[in-house]
């Protein structure tokens, strides 16, 4: 296959357009230009074709896991899902999480402790944050450091209640709408209980 033409793209930086005699056009990196030595009048065979295919397809999706990433933090597991929705293969996924992996741009355990203190902010409790953590792919053998990490489940709940209250003694209907919000975010009831009854309050059984 011959190479018509080869020009750098004006919307993306790093990437070069290689347009083929039969109308199509391959989008590769700087990189893939140097490994192959691409210019244009270029005479590709089908095996050459296909080796360049394959490596582009490569930095490319290795380009779009260092974009996601780039935006926002996450787990391993939630990055190969990305990008497979974006088009990428299941191995080449697999080989651009582990390329950031290698390099340290990703990390599961940095990134469980990230969202156990971010869920923590948010006044969540620990069933609520493991279902988080389910959630956003972390390996189990990460949570219970990570939730080590979360502040003491006591201290929270009376947080909540002072600020819901401000000094006031509920009665029992606020009471259990408060005690319900907080079962929803995900504290034990045992935690709940033991709250109110720091407040003077009784608690029903549940």
């Amino acid at each position: 296959m011959r190479i018509e033409r080869v020009e750098a793209s004006r919307h993306k930086r790093g990437r070069v357009l290689v347009f083929l005699a039969d109308g199509a056009c391959l989008k590769i990196t700087e990189q893939e230009l140097l490994d192959f030595g691409l210019r244009a009048g270029d005479e590709l065979d089908d095996a050459a074709l296909s080796r360049l295919k394959e490596a582009a397809g490569v930095s490319n999706v290795k380009a779009a896991a260092a974009d996601l990433i780039g935006k926002r933090a996450m787990s391993r597991a939630s990055l190969e899902r990305k990008l497979q929705e974006k088009g990428a293969s299941e191995a080449e996924a697999r080989y651009a999480a582990e390329w950031l992996e290698a390099i340290g741009a990703i990390d599961d355990a940095d990134y469980a402790a990230l969202l156990v203190r971010h869920c923590a902010q948010l006044g969540y409790g620990p069933a609520r944050i493991r279902d988080k953590l389910y959630e956003k792919g972390v390996p189990r053998e990460l949570w219970d450091e990570a939730l080590d990490q979360a502040p003491e489940n006591g201290g929270q709940i009376d947080r909540f209640l002072a600020g819901k209250l401000h000094g006031r003694t509920p009665d029992e209907r606020e009471k259990k709408r408060l005690t319900d919000a907080l079962l929803r975010r995900g504290y034990s009831w045992g935690d709940v209980k033991a709250a109110w009854n720091r407040l003077g309050s009784e608690t029903w059984e549940e």
